[in-house]
């Protein structure tokens, strides 16, 4: 069993103070903002079944919704936009939206842990933990907030654009859904920086 409180213990140990962990949800997708979250945990407390969201199911995801925001010490939730996404490119345009939700923090904390290689411009002390959505907790949850309210915003785009079917895809490019960009275009939630190979292909 992984233990996802061993870098945070650690870190506590040393007396780093208030730790957060923040990760992103919609770096892959062909439409729709890139979503956010940083979340404090309060140190060791259970939160059944948490995990790399990307692991959970969407039913399970959404169970630990309510309870990260019950327990959380704080958290953030924070979009960049499709046009940063195609301004900045998607790296920069998740970092941004990191940054922002780490903003949001109440306490602020002295250090955040960012899932991924690089911390370029997250405005506070930061560590990168690649595939830290799996190794901790504060990440994690994270993780699972960034998720869910980025599917709950898909799902609302998909009553504005319902010839698309992002409620089922997410935005992400399956076959159904290069189907309907071939019958019906882009629409403004596009990112178009994303179509160029699909619009290459025909």
């Amino acid at each position: 069993m992984n233990d996802l409180w061993e870098i945070e213990r650690a870190l506590h140990r040393e007396g780093v103070g208030v730790v957060c962990g923040a990760d992103e949800a919609g770096r892959g997708p062909l439409a729709g903002p890139v979503c956010a979250a940083a979340v404090i945990l309060p140190e060791g407390i259970e939160l059944p079944g948490l995990n790399d969201s990307k692991k959970l199911t969407e039913k399970k995801r959404e169970a630990l919704f309510p309870l990260i925001e019950e327990k959380a010490v704080a958290y953030g939730i924070a979009f960049a936009t499709v046009e940063e996404i195609e301004e900045l490119n998607i790296l920069r345009a998740a970092l941004l939206a990191m940054d922002r939700a780490i903003a949001q923090l109440d306490p602020k904390p002295a250090l955040a842990l960012i899932d991924g290689n690089t911390t370029r411009g997250i405005s506070i002390p930061a560590r990168s933990i690649v595939g830290g959505d799996a190794k901790c907790a504060s990440i994690a949850a994270a993780s699972v907030l960034a998720k869910v309210t980025r599917d709950r915003l898909m799902v609302e785009l998909a009553e504005q654009y319902p010839q698309y079917g992002f409620d089922k895809h997410k935005g992400y490019g399956t076959r159904a859904h290069y189907a309907a960009l071939e019958a019906y275009g882009p629409s403004p939630v596009h990112r178009p920086s994303f179509l160029k190979k699909f619009y290459a292909k025909r």
